[in-house]
C-alpha cells in the first residue's frame, strides 16, 4: 500500500477526509455494500433475513475478490465529521489508477462528495500522465457524473459493467 495519502483539495473543502481501512471497518463496509444493493433487491420477495444473509455473503465475496485481484490496493474509508460515510479503493499502476470502488452511504449521496473525490483522483493522476479507469454498472445513475468529468466508455462488452477511462488533456 502506498504510504503517501491521496491529496485532497476538493473533498477537503467539503470537510471530507480519508483514512486507511482496517478489518475493524468490515461491518461498516458490509452495511455500505448492502445500501448500494437495496433498490435492486427491494422487489425480490425474499424474507429480510434471507436478503441480509445474501448481502453479507456477496460483500464477503467482493472483499475476497478485491484482495486477491488488487493486491496492494489502497483501501480507504471516507469520513466526514468523524463519521464513516463511504469507501474509496484505488489500485495504482505505473500508467493507470484504477478506481476499484467508490461508494457512499445514502445520506452522503448527492452532496458533491463523490464528484469532489473523483476530481481529486484525477488531479493526482494528471501530472504523471496516468489514465484513470473504473468499471461502472450499466444501470448506475453515477454514469452521468463520470461523463461530466470527462470519462468515456473504453469497453462496453463486460456484462453488467462498462470500463470507463479518463485521460488528462494535454
Amino acid at each position: 500500500m502506498p504510504s503517501v495519502p491521496l491529496p485532497l483539495h476538493e473533498a477537503a473543502a467539503l470537510e471530507v477526509v480519508l483514512r486507511p481501512m482496517s478489518d475493524a471497518d468490515l461491518a461498516f463496509t458490509a452495511a455500505l455494500y448492502a445500501s448500494t444493493r437495496a433498490e435492486e433487491l427491494a422487489p425480490v420477495p425474499w424474507p429480510t433475513e434471507v436478503k441480509q444473509a445474501f448481502l453479507a455473503q456477496q460483500h464477503a465475496a467482493q472483499h475476497a475478490h478485491y484482495r486477491q485481484h488488487y493486491q496492494g490496493m489502497r483501501s480507504m474509508i471516507i469520513e466526514r465529521g468523524g463519521a464513516a460515510i463511504g469507501r474509496l479503493y484505488l489500485y495504482e499502476m505505473p500508467a493507470e489508477i484504477r478506481i476499484v470502488d467508490i461508494s457512499l452511504m445514502p445520506g452522503a449521496r448527492r452532496q458533491g462528495i463523490g464528484a469532489a473525490l473523483l476530481r481529486d483522483v484525477l488531479a493526482d493522476a494528471a501530472p504523471s500522465g496516468r489514465k484513470v479507469t473504473i468499471h461502472v454498472e450499466k444501470n448506475n445513475p453515477a454514469r452521468t457524473l463520470y461523463a461530466r468529468l470527462g470519462f468515456t466508455i473504453l469497453d462496453d462488452d463486460r456484462g453488467a459493467y462498462d470500463l470507463w477511462e479518463w485521460r488528462a488533456t494535454v
